[in-house]
């Protein structure tokens, strides 16, 4: 850790950070391809306990909790890798059904001082047919793998109409592709806030008739669905019984933030972004109040009948075991590994363990939930 941080993070930070995900990225596909370098990797990074941190969720077996976000790896290319880094599992893209270079540049900033991220990829994708052409799996140590699909980002696809037929037709292209089977779950992004026609299909009647006809076309398949952060309870409750009426095993709780007033943003930073007009929204600790919350209100009311994934804020092992213990079954994350640095998954399962033995738990799904134990109603406020 101190390796990364003290020498690797610094030369890295003074670069273009689009640039050195590009570069990792590369690199990431060559490791992969390499079993004797997937070994070392997996020597330098990897931490297992599955009987602590195994689960069996919708019939997946999971050896750990921690899952890699969709928007990190969008054209899927580092399946063969991230397995070996320690993730369980990983959302691949988001994936459109066309292709789409980006929204206008800068699409990434750092706000180091308030652990963030100023995202604006806007579903920068090479389009699911090119996705799924090139997409290759492993069998040795590999992180159970996800496809995220959403709406094409063009000006054409923005009303409700054009975004469901436009999801449709990724959905049936890729049950139509003999390489469906090697997911393990496909998940819907209804959330993100950096693409034309952002929020449209959180309208009640349309997420209701696309998620049917969803279900119509990939029938059983385990189904995720990405929630957004900043959303009225009263809303956000009827989204998740549209969800659970159609059978989708696991909400993702939740996408990028939007204010620019959170009190976790450093006021030099984010006055940076404003006078400069940068467009994007936050990942990282400004949203983690958002995700908790929202985390803590649907398992409370739902929890029986939908599964939650954490997302937001999530720096270490004790921020995983905070959304776990209001609720999620599993966690995902993308900017604490950027800030912190690859080593993070294998330390926060390392460290996982010491948590879980030290509040009696055989296996991390008995802590799911648990904040809930001693009957606490109030608000959470983290």
């Amino acid at each position: 850790m101190n390796l990364y941080k003290k020498i690797i993070k610094p030369i890295l930070f003074k670069q273009d950070p689009e640039y050195v995900h590009n570069r990792f990225t590369r690199i990431g596909v060559f490791l992969g391809n390499y079993l004797f370098l997937k070994r070392i990797i997996k020597l330098l990074f990897y931490f297992e306990n599955k009987k602590r941190l195994g689960q069996n969720l919708f019939g997946i077996d999971f050896k750990n909790p921690i899952g890699l976000s969709a928007g990190f790896d969008y054209n899927i290319q580092l399946t063969k890798v991230l397995g070996d880094i320690g993730f369980a599992f990983m959302s691949g893209g988001t994936v459109t059904y066309n292709f789409y270079e980006g929204n206008k540049k800068p699409r990434l900033a750092r706000l180091p001082k308030s652990k963030s991220l100023l995202v604006n990829k806007g579903f920068k994708s090479f389009g699911i047919k090119k996705v799924l052409d090139n997409v290759s799996f492993t069998s040795y140590n590999s992180a159970k793998v996800g496809i995220s699909i959403g709406a094409t980002n063009s000006p054409l696809i923005c009303d409700p109409e054009a975004q469901v037929k436009d999801i449709l037709k990724s959905f049936k292209y890729l049950m139509q592709n003999e390489k469906k089977d090697n997911f393990s779950y496909f998940e819907l992004n209804i959330s993100c806030p950096n693409v034309a026609g952002s929020g449209v299909l959180t309208d009640q009647d349309v997420l209701d008739n696309l998620l049917s006809e969803i279900r119509k076309i990939i029938g059983k398949k385990v189904l995720f669905v990405k929630f957004q952060a900043e959303i009225e309870w009263g809303e956000a409750r009827e989204l998740v019984k549209i969800m659970i009426n159609h059978n989708v095993d696991a909400i993702i709780v939740a996408n990028l933030l939007k204010k620019k007033t959170n009190y976790n943003f450093e006021k030099e930073e984010i006055q940076k972004i404003i006078d400069n007009d940068w467009k994007g929204n936050f990942s990282g600790k400004p949203v983690e109040k958002f995700s908790n919350d929202l985390i803590g209100k649907i398992y409370k009311e739902f929890g029986d009948r939908i599964k939650i994934i954490g997302v937001g804020g999530i720096f270490s092992a004790e921020d995983v075991y905070l959304k776990i213990k209001l609720g999620a079954s599993l966690v995902q994350l993308i900017t604490g590994m950027i800030f912190e640095g690859p080593q993070l998954i294998g330390k926060i399962n390392k460290d996982l363990v010491k948590l879980l033995e030290k509040d009696g738990f055989e296996n991390i799904s008995e802590a799911v939930g648990s904040f809930w134990d001693n009957k606490i109603n109030s608000e959470i406020n983290i």
